[in-house]
């Protein structure tokens, strides 16, 4: 069985400030073979990678990132919230994640924050970005955000898009197919075994979030899912080793 994408959640966000590049590089350090991040636009068009719309949980200042100059962004501290030892971190840029990963054979599944506020043409500017570096086929553009996800899609047919949903969705898909999605980024609670056969049947991969727990990883690698996105890609990690040599 081909081995499942070990997605790092924010980079290896339990053991370092999520969105920053102390998380990345501890990801890609404890092995994951992918990276998951948000991105999202800053006042003045830069491309940064932060979770919340909000700046006020992991940097401490109640602004709006769209509110906000890449110059402000650059000088606030994006990590003692987590630790003071990181109190050097910064909110990154889509650009330096991948200038880190660019020569690697990671999977960088970039999921575009914009939900709640729309960033106009944030898509257009994502693939730019993602082409200027040669890793079309290294990425998977992922969000809540469905029309921007048919857009992309449009854009840029040759990178791959993950349609992220919580439950209830009635033969995702099928549903995936109407975006010309590649994959279904569902909540973990909302992935049944059946439904990752039947998906499979239509070319289409499933890859869960955010999966934390040792029998919630166990249940969705018995189901075949093609990648699992978590906190911990060390106990992925772990799991997947001891499975294989229980098989040998």
């Amino acid at each position: 069985m081909k081995q499942p994408i070990i997605f790092a959640h924010r980079g290896a966000s339990a053991y370092c400030p999520e969105n920053t590049l102390a998380a990345f590089k501890k990801g890609i350090e404890l092995g994951a073979t992918g990276i998951e991040t948000d991105v999202q636009r800053t006042k003045d068009g830069q491309l940064v990678l932060i979770h919340d719309e909000s700046l006020l949980r992991t940097t401490g200042m109640d602004k709006l990132v769209k509110d906000v100059s890449y110059e402000q962004l650059s000088l606030l501290d994006a990590g003692s919230w987590f630790d003071s030892s990181f109190s050097d971190e910064r909110v990154p840029t889509l650009q330096q994640l991948l200038e880190i990963t660019r020569h690697t054979n990671l999977i960088i599944n970039i999921e575009l924050k914009n939900g709640i506020f729309l960033y106009p043409g944030m898509e257009q500017e994502v693939i730019d970005v993602v082409r200027s570096f040669g890793m079309s086929q290294q990425v998977i553009i992922s969000s809540f955000n469905h029309y921007s996800l048919a857009h992309c899609k449009q854009l840029a047919p040759e990178i791959k898009t993950g349609i992220l949903y919580m439950e209830g969705l009635y033969k995702p898909w099928e549903y995936a197919l109407t975006l010309n999605a590649d994959a279904l980024h569902a909540y973990k609670y909302a992935v049944l075994p059946e439904w990752v056969a039947q998906a499979t049947q239509h070319g289409i991969t499933y890859n869960p979030f955010t999966v934390n727990e040792i029998a919630e990883m166990e249940r969705l690698l018995q189901a075949e899912v093609a990648g699992i996105i978590t906190d911990y890609p060390d106990r992925l990690i772990t799991l997947i080793d001891k499975r294989g040599a229980a098989t040998e």
